[in-house]
């Protein structure tokens, strides 16, 4: 796997919001679920977990998609781009969706989720696959660590 050069920098399409990656990524991630679907009109959304201290985000964000719980979406109010994710309880980390970074040749995705909701034809060459969401935070820290030695 390869290590992103950092820092990392990227918007949203209309360059309103601005972000800044200077911490390694803990976990890189595919999401087949049909809300991920729907959010980031495709079969799947990219994610790049960061810890929050190595993350910065300038320009307003306003929160949007669904409002399930737990979870937080947020969006660039200019192009609705959609920006990032944060978790309840996992206020160390924030989920980053890929597509807003100037530079992805780096970037693989590690783990991919819910994948019995996988869209027959899209496929990801995750090393690591769950029909759902990993079980508990012990399992995604399991994750993460693993992904850091590789």
């Amino acid at each position: 796997m390869n290590a992103p050069n950092l820092p990392l920098s990227g918007s949203c399409i209309c360059g309103s919001v601005q972000v800044r990656v200077t911490a390694p990524p803990l976990l890189t991630l595919a999401c087949h679920c049909r809300d991920c679907q729907k959010l980031c009109a495709s079969a799947y959304s990219l994610t790049v977990m960061i810890p929050a201290t190595g993350f910065s985000v300038s320009g307003e964000l306003v929160m949007g998609g669904r409002k399930s719980e737990g979870r937080r979406h947020y969006f660039c109010p200019s192009c609705m781009g959609f920006v990032l994710s944060r978790i309840e309880g996992a206020d160390t980390r924030v989920n980053l969706r890929a597509s807003v970074l100037d530079d992805l040749t780096w970037f693989a995705p590690f783990v991919e989720m819910m994948t019995d909701e996988r869209l027959p034809w899209a496929r990801v060459p995750a090393v690591r696959s769950f029909t759902r969401f990993p079980k508990s935070v012990e399992e995604v820290e399991a994750l993460m660590a693993d992904y850091l030695e590789r």
